[in-house]
C-alpha cells in the first residue's frame, strides 16, 4: 500500500521533529518569488520560516514559476508543503518546510502575480532565476532589448501574460506604482556581482522602453519607493534523484512529491538598504552588511569559480560529481590553486580566502553529497562570464600568471565541442565555431567573442595557453 500524500492534513502524524517550524496556516503571503526551484526551497524559504517562527510575524512566500506548471500544481496538491533534507555525512535531517503559503505560474496567473505585486502587505519580492532569466546585455549588462523574449514582452499587454520575468516584475511594480501602495523591496538572489544594481538596470530598462506614456513618472516613484538590495547567497542544493524521493517517503512516512536536499552549510547576506517591511532573517543567522560586495565577489569567484572548473574538468576526466572531483587526486589541489590564484582580486575587506578555501576543500568532499557536474555546467556561456572572466582580465591586466583559470576556461572550451555539451542558451553559438579545418586558437578566439569577451579573444598568450591545454583534456588528463 503507498504512502499517503504530504499536504496539511498529514502534519500531525508525522513526528514533532519532522513538521514545520511554523503553523503554515498561520503565515500570510507578505513575499513574492520568483523561481519555485530546489535552491529557493532549500534557502530563502527555509530562512523566511524561521523569521516568521522566531518573530511570531507571518511572513508567507507565495511563489512563482516562470515556466513550469507541473511544479506549481504538484505544491498545490501538497498546500505547498515539501521536505528538506541536509545531508550530513553522520546521517541525513529531514524536515517539513511550511513557508510557501501559495504557488502560482507566471503566464496562467498573471493577473494573480500582479494583484499580489500590489498588494500593500507584500513588501518583499526575492528571485532566483538564474543570470540568464535577467536578459542582460553582453555588451552594456543592461537590458538586452533585442531578445526575442523581452521584444515580444515590450510589445505585449501588460495587462495579461508575459514571458520574462524581468517584464512581468516591471509590469506589476509599474502598477504598484500607479497604485500608490507603500515601498517595496525587491532582492536578486542570483549569482551575479552586483545582483541588486543589475536588477535594478534591467526593470528601469524595460519600464524606459515600453510604451507606457506614464513611465517617466513610473521611474521617478520607483526611484522612491523600490530598493533592489544586493545579496550574497550560499548553499549547494543537487537536483532531486529517485533516490531522494524514495528517502524523503522513508523519513516522513507520507509521499512528499517535492523533496529537496542540501549541505549543512547556508549563509545569507544582505546589504542592509530595505526601503520597507521585511521578515528578520538575522534571527535565523542571516547578515546584514552595508556593502556585500566582498562577500560577493568571494563567493562569486572562489566557490561558483571552482564548482565552474570542477564541472568541466571533472566532466573531461569522466566524472559524475563533485564529490567525484574530490576524490580525484587533482580535486583538493585545484580548488586550493584557484582560489590562491584569484585571491589577489578580492577585496582585502572580505573573507579569508585561505580559510575560506578550507571551507570548500570540506564542504566539496562531503560524501553525503551527489550535486550532478552537468547541472553545475549548464550554462556556462552567462556563468563564467561573471566568475571567472573579471578575475582572469584583472590578473593579466596585473601582469600575473593565470595558469589555474587558463586550465579552466580550456576545460569549459573543451566541453563545448563534445556531442553531450551542457544545456547553454548560446549552444547554437558556441557549437558553430568550431570547425574540422579550424585551428584550437582560432575556436578559443571565437568562444570568447561569443561571451562578448573582444578583449581575450584578442589577447594571443591567453587564446594560445587554452588552446594548447586541449590535447590533454581530450585524453581526460587533468594536469595542474
Amino acid at each position: 500500500m503507498s504512502a499517503d500524500a504530504l499536504n496539511r492534513a498529514a502534519l500531525p502524524r508525522l513526528a514533532e521533529e519532522l513538521r514545520p517550524a511554523v503553523d503554515p496556516a498561520e503565515l500570510r503571503p507578505r513575499v513574492v518569488h520568483f523561481g519555485i526551484g530546489a535552491f529557493h526551497r532549500a534557502h530563502q524559504a527555509v530562512y523566511t520560516e524561521h523569521a516568521a517562527a522566531r518573530s511570531g510575524e507571518p511572513w508567507g512566500i507565495t511563489a512563482v514559476a516562470p515556466r513550469s506548471t507541473e511544479t506549481v500544481h504538484a505544491l498545490r496538491r501538497q498546500d505547498c508543503l515539501y521536505s528538506v533534507t541536509e545531508r550530513r555525512p553522520d546521517g541525513h535531517r529531514t524536515r517539513v518546510a511550511g513557508a510557501v503559503v501559495g504557488a502560482l505560474a507566471m503566464a496562467p496567473d498573471a493577473k494573480a502575480v500582479d494583484a499580489l505585486l500590489v498588494a500593500p502587505e507584500v513588501t518583499v519580492v526575492t528571485l532566483t532565476v538564474t543570470e540568464k532569466g535577467y536578459h542582460r546585455s553582453t555588451s552594456t549588462g543592461g537590458l538586452d532589448t533585442a531578445s526575442a523574449a523581452v521584444a515580444a514582452d515590450l510589445a505585449a499587454d501588460p495587462d495579461g501574460p508575459l514571458g520574462t520575468v524581468v517584464g512581468r516584475l516591471a509590469a506589476g511594480l509599474a502598477a504598484r506604482m500607479r497604485a500608490g501602495a507603500p515601498p517595496i523591496s525587491v532582492v536578486s538572489c542570483d549569482n551575479m556581482a552586483g545582483n541588486g544594481v543589475a536588477l535594478a538596470r534591467v526593470v528601469h530598462d524595460f519600464v524606459r522602453a515600453s510604451p507606457w506614456p506614464d513611465r517617466t513618472e513610473i521611474l521617478d516613484r520607483m526611484s522612491d519607493t523600490v530598493a533592489f538590495p544586493a545579496t550574497v547567497v550560499d548553499r549547494i542544493v543537487p537536483a532531486t534523484s529517485d533516490a531522494d524521493q524514495v528517502a524523503a517517503v522513508a523519513a516522513l512516512g507520507v509521499h512528499d512529491a517535492l523533496p529537496v536536499t542540501g549541505e549543512p552549510y547556508r549563509q545569507w547576506v544582505l546589504e542592509d538598504s530595505f526601503t520597507a517591511p521585511r521578515p528578520p532573517w538575522e534571527l535565523d543567522g542571516a547578515l546584514f552588511v552595508p556593502d556585500v560586495a566582498p562577500y560577493q565577489l568571494t563567493k562569486l569567484r572562489l566557490l561558483n569559480g571552482s564548482h565552474s572548473a570542477l564541472a568541466y574538468l571533472g566532466t573531461a576526466a569522466g566524472l559524475a560529481t563533485i564529490a567525484d572531483t574530490m576524490a580525484a587526486d587533482w580535486g583538493e589541489r585545484l580548488v586550493r590553486a584557484l582560489c590562491a590564484e584569484v585571491s589577489p582580486t578580492l577585496p582585502a575587506r572580505g573573507p579569508d580566502p585561505v580559510a575560506y578555501a578550507d571551507d570548500l576543500v570540506v564542504r566539496f568532499r562531503n560524501p553525503a553529497m551527489r550535486h550532478l557536474l552537468r547541472q553545475i555546467g549548464a550554462d556556462g556561456s552567462v556563468k563564467i562570464t561573471e566568475r571567472w572572466l573579471p578575475a582572469l582580465r584583472e590578473l593579466r591586466t596585473r601582469g600575473l600568471s593565470t595558469p589555474v583559470l587558463e586550465l579552466a576556461l580550456a576545460a569549459w572550451v573543451h566541453g563545448t565541442g563534445r556531442d553531450d555539451a551542457p544545456a547553454d542558451p548560446a549552444a547554437g553559438a558556441l557549437a558553430a565555431c568550431w570547425g574540422p579545418a579550424t585551428r584550437p586558437a582560432e575556436t578559443v578566439r571565437a568562444l570568447l567573442r561569443v561571451l562578448g569577451a573582444a578583449d581575450l579573444a584578442d589577447d594571443d598568450a591567453l587564446t594560445g595557453a587554452v588552446a594548447d591545454r586541449l590535447p590533454a583534456l581530450r585524453a581526460g588528463r587533468i594536469e595542474i
